[in-house]
């Protein structure tokens, strides 16, 4: 099994690291250049970073910052938000970041990815998938085998920072990114974010069993447990999270070491 990764997350509004729940009520959490300093030293495995209102406000992302950012870690650095097309990626790309992430654009013009993959290279395409439960008939049950969750669970994904419905069903718009080219998949609960509740295992469980390339899990990590039930019961590549780390709830060394004592294979310098 390879190993897994541990990746902190900075949602950036006006300069500064921002948490929420639900994506609404944020409260400030730092200067996103401190936090990420901090991250490389707590040994993260990579680091992302999202400029949550860029597409919503239709401007470019905080380049100044990615650059001071990148200038200032040795660990793999994921930079989304406000992406619109293959000219903002090769600024991006420039300005240090490892890989990017896009999200409304890819929803907005699919061809975006095929177009970046062969331009760029898959390896450095992440498509994040903002995801909101939208058929609450049933309990969700971290249990549910992958035949119930196809057929009694619906995700639609959600774009503009969380704020615009699409219509697109979020594990069919998984495959869909795979299939043109992405070469890893952030996948947001939005139900989950924020709330300390433990990620959404069922919406992790289906995406990450339907599409072969590696897929972060993200919204919902409060406990050590948490980060042990997404690994053992889905077969997501990493967990990502913001509010425990940043308000020191764990450290990632605390996370990594209850991991490895549970039988988890995780990365180690």
């Amino acid at each position: 099994m390879l190993a897994k990764r541990i990746i902190p997350c900075l949602d950036v509004k006006e300069g500064r690291v921002v948490k929420g729940v639900n994506f609404v009520n944020l409260k400030d959490a730092g200067d996103p250049i401190e936090c990420a300093i901090a991250y490389d030293k707590q040994n993260a495995d990579e680091l992302v970073f999202l400029d949550i209102t860029a597409s919503y406000e239709k401007r470019n992302i905080m380049i100044d910052i990615v650059k001071n950012v990148a200038e200032s870690i040795y660990i793999p650095f994921t930079v989304g938000g406000g992406i619109r097309n293959i000219y903002d990626i090769d600024n991006l790309l420039n300005a240090g970041c490892d890989k990017v992430s896009i999200n409304t654009a890819a929803v907005e013009n699919p061809e975006l990815i095929n177009e970046a993959a062969k331009k760029f290279g898959s390896q450095c395409i992440v498509v994040a998938i903002d995801a909101k439960l939208q058929n609450r008939k049933y309990i969700q049950n971290a249990d549910d085998d992958i035949e119930f969750i196809k057929q009694n669970y619906e995700w639609e994904v959600m774009i503009n920072g969380g704020r615009t419905e699409t219509g697109k069903n979020a594990i069919n718009w998984a495959k869909e990114c795979e299939d043109r080219g992405a070469g890893e998949i952030l996948l947001t609960s939005m139900d989950a974010d924020g709330t300390t509740d433990g990620y959404d295992i069922s919406l992790n469980k289906i995406i990450s069993a339907i599409v072969k390339i590696p897929v972060i899990a993200s919204g919902g990590a409060g406990k050590l447990e948490d980060f042990l039930e997404v690994f053992k019961k889905t077969n997501v590549s990493a967990a990502l999270a913001a509010s425990v780390f940043h308000y020191n709830i764990l450290s990632i060394q605390q996370v990594k070491e209850y991991l490895i004592n549970n039988n988890i294979p995780i990365r180690q310098k």
